[in-house]
C-alpha cells in the first residue's frame, strides 16, 4: 500500500488524484487530520485514517500496512517542523514502510540563506539514519507565480528584491512526477531535483510577461529592507517578512539556479514553463 499524507493539501491530494490514474484505489491509503475533508476520497475506495503529526500514534494506525509513505513537509513557522517529521519518519518505520519519500526542497544544502532549508537539510539527515530506503523530491520553486512575482497584472510592474535565476515549477507537474515514482515508474536513493528546466529571473519573467499581454511589463528591484518594510505595512508580520526576504537571497546567491532533465523524463514530456503558467492564469 502506498500512503500519503497531507492529501487533503494542494500537492498530496494532487498527487493522490494522479495515483488513482496509475494503481488501484485499495492500494492507496491517505493519512489526514481531518478524515471528513477525505470523504471524496473514501467514496472512490482509497483508504482513510486520521494522522497528525503533533499525534505518532495517530500515525502508526494510519500508516499501518505501507509499502511506501510519502511525508509532504510541514510549513508551520511557528512549530518544531523538524521534530514533527522526526514523528512521521519514526512512525512510517515501526508500520514497516519499506520506502519513505519526503517533499523537500531545491538547493536544501548547508549555506543556504533561506531559512526553511535547515528544515529540509535537518529532515534528510533523519531519513538517512532510519534504516530504510528513501527518497527526497527536491522540488522547485512551485507555489503560485504572484506569491513571488506580486500584483504585476495590476500594475505592470514586477516590484520585488534583487533575485536570481530559478527553475519555478509547476505543483501540477511535481504532483504528476512524484506519482510515477509511488507507482514503481522509477526509483531513487537518496535525494532526487525535481524541477523546471530552465531558471529565469525576474527580468527574464517580465519580458515572458510583456510578450504575453502586448503590454510592457516593468523590473523594478526594491532595495531589501524597504520591501521589508513594504511586507509590514501591507500586515505581514516582521519576523515573517524577514523569512520570506532570505529566499530573495537564496536566490541572488545563485541557490535555485540548477536544473535537470529528471522531471521530464518522469513525465514523459516537457514540463510547464513560466510563459505556459502566466498564460494560464491570464485567461482565468
Amino acid at each position: 500500500m502506498i500512503v500519503v499524507t497531507g492529501a487533503t493539501g494542494g500537492l498530496g491530494g494532487a498527487t493522490v488524484e494522479h495515483l488513482l490514474r496509475r494503481v488501484p484505489a485499495d492500494r492507496i491509503g491517505v493519512s489526514v487530520r481531518d478524515p471528513g475533508r477525505a470523504r471524496h476520497l473514501a467514496d472512490r475506495g482509497v483508504r482513510v485514517r486520521r494522522g497528525s503529526y503533533e499525534e505518532p500514534a495517530t500515525l502508526r494506525e494510519a500508516f499501518a500496512g505501507a509499502e511506501q509513505v510519502l511525508l509532504v513537509s510541514g510549513n508551520d513557522p511557528a512549530a518544531d517542523v523538524v521534530g514533527l517529521h522526526r514523528n512521521a519518519v519514526e512512525a512510517a518505520v515501526a508500520a514497516g514502510a519499506r520506502r519513505i519519500l519526503y517533499t523537500s526542497q531545491q538547493g536544501a544544502v548547508p549555506g543556504n540563506p533561506y531559512r526553511p532549508s535547515d528544515i529540509h537539510i535537518a529532515t534528510e539527515a533523519i531519513l538517512r539514519d532510519a534504516g530504510v530506503a528513501w527518497t527526497a523530491l527536491r522540488n522547485g520553486a512551485y507555489g503560485p507565480l504572484d506569491q513571488v512575482l506580486g500584483p504585476w497584472r495590476r500594475t505592470g510592474v514586477i516590484a520585488q528584491p534583487q533575485d536570481g535565476p530559478v527553475p519555478y515549477t509547476d505543483r501540477a507537474d511535481v504532483a504528476e512526477a512524484t506519482a510515477v515514482i509511488l507507482a514503481g515508474g522509477r526509483s531513487f536513493d537518496g535525494p532526487v531535483t525535481l524541477t523546471a528546466p530552465t531558471a529565469v529571473t525576474f527580468d527574464d519573467v517580465a519580458q515572458i510577461a510583456s510578450g504575453l499581454t502586448g503590454r510592457t511589463v516593468e523590473r523594478v528591484v526594491v532595495d531589501d529592507e524597504r520591501w521589508v518594510a513594504d511586507q509590514v505595512t501591507n500586515g505581514v508580520p516582521v519576523q515573517l517578512a524577514r523569512l520570506l526576504l532570505t529566499w530573495y537571497r537564496a536566490a541572488r546567491e545563485g541557490c535555485f539556479a540548477a536544473t535537470g532533465p529528471v522531471l521530464a523524463e518522469l513525465l514523459g514530456r516537457e514540463p510547464h514553463t513560466v510563459a505556459d503558467r502566466l498564460a494560464v492564469h491570464l485567461t482565468t
